[in-house]
């Protein structure tokens, strides 16, 4: 994983993509930045909404949480494990796609776009 370490507000994050913040906020890309994408690896299937993940999602034992009504929230019983995702797609991040590859190794997995 390479980026930049950017200190704003009180908060350190890693920055995947320096500059693509303005980017993002405007759902544009900049030439040369390129984008996450999740990937379902068995059928080689881009993630372009949350209906497909939550079907891939409960195809591998997952089950929904509504405890928050401001996040998608996923466990899986034979686990501590636990999904927790923004309600809004646009707001679906590299960060998050890591988390659930992580948890369902070989199933998920991140590409540049």
């Amino acid at each position: 994983m390479s980026g930049v370490w950017v200190f704003k507000n009180g908060v350190v994050r890693l920055v995947e993509n320096p500059g693509a913040d303005a980017v993002e906020g405007g759902g544009r890309q900049a030439s040369g930045v390129r984008r996450k994408v999740l990937v379902h690896s068995a059928t080689n299937e881009v993630i372009t909404n949350y209906a497909a993940l939550e079907s891939k999602l409960r195809s591998l034992g997952w089950e929904r949480y509504y405890d928050d009504p401001e996040l998608l929230q996923f466990h899986k019983r034979s686990t501590v494990h636990l999904i927790s995702l923004p309600k809004d797609f646009t707001k679906f991040k590299s960060m998050h796609m890591y988390d659930i590859v992580v948890k369902n190794k070989n199933s998920f997995e991140v590409r540049d776009m």
